[in-house]
């Protein structure tokens, strides 16, 4: 399995990896599901984004996954209502169209925007936002698919909450995005999303190669050892998880002393 090499692990596994808590939400409630369909609701927001805090979340993500297929903004009283109970970064996506949607965001409490369709639309929101609010607020989302039958593999991005191809190379658009200011990419695996078999580590690792910022792995987990396999062999900064969380197979503490013991350092 390519995961079981080593090469050129040293100089990453010295950075401290974080570990994410990712909320999807649709209408006010926490929703999970399979490539972005079948979702079951799973809880209140502000509960289960307060309840990660405790437990020792790095960072917490916040996507109104229907926002831009409603064609409607971001709940911002929900925002509110979460940075009020959670004191780690909270990254906020999900209908965010324009600087002035950043700017809401920022204001209702977030500390970071994830900008996805919008971005791909007009890639000039990217740069604005990176000037006006830094390019640390600025998380570039790249929901991936991969191309059928692709030798090399390749991944095309996706809009509109997965459901539309945008036909743009994955790895190139992260590429350009980080040209434009984006200082972090959110990176999610439609075709791993909720199966918990793992991460798509080839996906994972071209782009993370491919950048100089931070990315964050999302997409697939469902066991232990696939945390570890995306942050050594997938290069990944970070990692997103809901499933695991949610239906309580694993807790943040059971991620981090695994990987602890592991060797790969984490906040702790």
């Amino acid at each position: 399995m390519p995961w079981e090499t080593n090469d050129n692990l040293g100089d990453d596994i010295l950075l401290t990896k974080r570990i994410i808590p990712c909320l999807d939400m649709i209408r006010g409630r926490v929703v999970k599901g399979t490539s972005f369909t079948d979702l079951r609701d799973t809880g209140d927001p502000v509960e289960m984004a307060a309840f990660y805090y405790r437990e020792g979340a790095d960072e917490i993500v916040l996507l109104d996954i229907g926002a831009t297929i409603e064609a409607r903004e971001t709940m911002v009283n929900v925002v509110e209502r979460v940075s009020e109970q959670v004191f780690v970064p909270l990254t906020v996506g999900g209908g965010v169209r324009n600087t002035d949607d950043i700017r809401r965001m920022l204001a209702a409490g977030a500390d970071k925007t994830s900008i996805n369709t919008a971005a791909v639309h007009n890639p000039h929101i990217v740069a604005e936002g990176a000037e006006r609010f830094g390019s640390q607020c600025i998380v570039l989302a790249i929901d991936a698919r991969e191309v059928a039958g692709s030798k090399p593999r390749r991944w095309e991005v996706l809009t509109h909450g997965g459901r539309t191809p945008a036909g743009l190379d994955a790895v190139q658009w992260a590429r350009q995005a980080v040209e434009l200011g984006a200082g972090e990419i959110l990176l999610t695996s439609y075709d791993a999303d909720g199966s918990q078999k793992g991460y798509d580590l080839e996906l994972t690792r071209a782009v993370s190669t491919a950048v100089n910022v931070p990315v964050v792995a999302s997409g697939g987990a469902g066991h232990l050892d696939h945390v570890y396999q995306v942050l050594t062999y997938g290069k990944a900064d970070a990692i997103l998880a809901a499933s695991i969380f949610h239906f309580r197979t694993y807790s943040i503490v059971q991620v981090k002393e695994y990987l602890m013991a592991k060797g790969i350092p984490v906040r702790y």
